[in-house]
């Protein structure tokens, strides 16, 4: 990997243009999440600020107070944001918006000539990039990083849950109102991650923000992996490119999906994978359940290839009553919800209200999607 420090994604634009290199080179904090993902959109042209308000459609219901946080953002310009009820009045909005909070298909960008900036409502792009998106010269940002802090949080919960124990030997007493020790102070029933190497395939910012927590917080030794260059942070022992992937999954005891979905990502967690990892290893899914083999992880956790999973999502949500996954002991699972939480509403509006200070700036957008990649 390169030692230079750059952003992951410094020269990702919706241009591709040289000028979003240099944007990101002068800006404040290059390398850090904050300035992961930049690119310049066209400056409002002179006086129009004044002339037009800066239309912004959407059908996401936002508070008094968030629309006030948006107004204050932008207060040298006059900013028009429409609340639209139903998928008919969104499209005859359209035509005069500028920008767009939250989705806006493909087939729906000829309803909007003017439109340069759309503000995708969530951090995966899977379900709302199309071949439309793709060719249109509009600018999509996302919310890449703002959910990390919670599915972070809740990725190092399901790990402890099952390392210690918690999940496997004492929610099932505590449910029969018992509580018994389980093993002997020197069996390994009980484990610990100091010490242990986790293994992040994504270091965006989920994967990034993971393996911070687990080094500094637990002293694991962090090995990783990411398709974008980066330098190697301090609390990251190793990183390579996804061509290393194979070798890293037998070396570590933790292995961590972090990747965004993507047609090079999907089940890229399988059979293979899961037989070639230590039988005392844990497999966390934090990102998108689409980029594991949901079938061949309940065979390697019923056949003992490994000891246990942690997952936040899944294939298919909610997955069945009937799935084979509630017949795993060695699993503990959360329903997608690990991002979710007051505080997270909070980033959103903020990141929402940077960029439109941006926007109505002229000067670079923050989570800039690469379109063509998918993320």
């Amino acid at each position: 990997m390169p030692d230079k420090p750059l952003s992951r994604r410094l020269f990702v634009s919706a241009t591709g243009s040289a000028s979003a290199a240099a944007a990101a080179q002068s800006g404040s904090g290059a390398g850090s999440g904050r300035q992961a993902v930049v690119t310049p959109l066209y400056a409002q042209s002179s006086g129009k600020a004044q002339q037009d308000p800066l239309k912004i459609v959407t059908m996401y219901e936002f508070e008094p107070h968030e629309l006030a946080k948006i107004r204050e953002s932008v207060k040298n310009a006059r900013v028009d944001i429409v609340i639209c009820k139903s998928r008919d009045e969104f499209r005859a909005q359209l035509k005069d918006a500028e920008v767009v909070y939250g989705d806006i298909k493909g087939n729906e960008l000829d309803f909007a000539p003017k439109l340069k900036w759309i503000q995708a409502g969530g951090a995966g792009m899977e379900g709302t990039l199309d071949d439309a998106h793709r060719k249109s010269p509009v600018v999509i940002t996302n919310y890449a990083r703002t959910f990390a802090h919670g599915i972070t949080e809740t990725g190092m919960g399901l790990l402890l849950c099952l390392t210690r124990g918690i999940s496997k030997y004492y929610m099932p007493q505590f449910y029969k109102r018992q509580m018994k020790p389980m093993g002997t102070p020197k069996s390994d029933h009980h484990t610990e991650l100091v010490g242990r190497t986790m293994g992040i395939v994504g270091m965006g910012g989920i994967g990034s923000m993971l393996a911070r927590r687990a080094h500094y917080g637990f002293d694991m030794r962090v090995v990783a992996t990411d398709a974008k260059p980066m330098p190697k942070p301090e609390y990251v022992a190793e990183l390579h490119d996804p061509g290393w992937f194979r070798e890293m999954v037998p070396q570590v005891d933790v292995l961590v999906a972090a990747v965004p979905h993507t047609k090079s990502t999907e089940r890229m967690f399988n059979e293979q994978v899961f037989r070639s990892m230590k039988r005392t290893a844990y497999f966390l899914a934090l990102s998108r359940g689409k980029v594991f083999d949901d079938m061949a992880l309940v065979k390697a956790l019923k056949e003992g290839w490994i000891s246990g999973a942690g997952l936040d999502v899944m294939p298919v949500e909610p997955p069945p009553s009937e799935h084979p996954i509630f017949d795993c002991p060695n699993v503990v699972m959360s329903a997608h919800t690990s991002g979710w939480s007051p505080d997270r509403q909070v980033r959103l509006i903020d990141l929402f209200a940077d960029n439109c200070r941006r926007y109505v700036s002229g000067i670079p957008l923050v989570n800039v999607v690469d379109k063509q990649a998918g993320y």
